[in-house]
């Protein structure tokens, strides 16, 4: 019981793209950089804002 090798990986990839095509993988992939890129920057924002707090007290 190992974890994913070259030929699962693989598999998994081709299955991507039967499903969801070449066309609409770049626009999945877009989103979802732009979702982590919004989460970073609120996880920032966030410990930014206690920091600061912690100034001025």
């Amino acid at each position: 019981m190992g974890g994913l090798g070259a030929p699962e990986i693989i598999l998994i990839i081709i299955a991507i793209l039967l499903l969801f095509g070449g066309k609409k993988i770049p626009e999945l992939m877009r989103g979802l950089g732009k979702g982590v890129k919004e989460f970073k920057d609120a996880q920032n924002s966030d410990g930014s804002a206690s920091s600061s707090e912690e100034k001025k007290a």
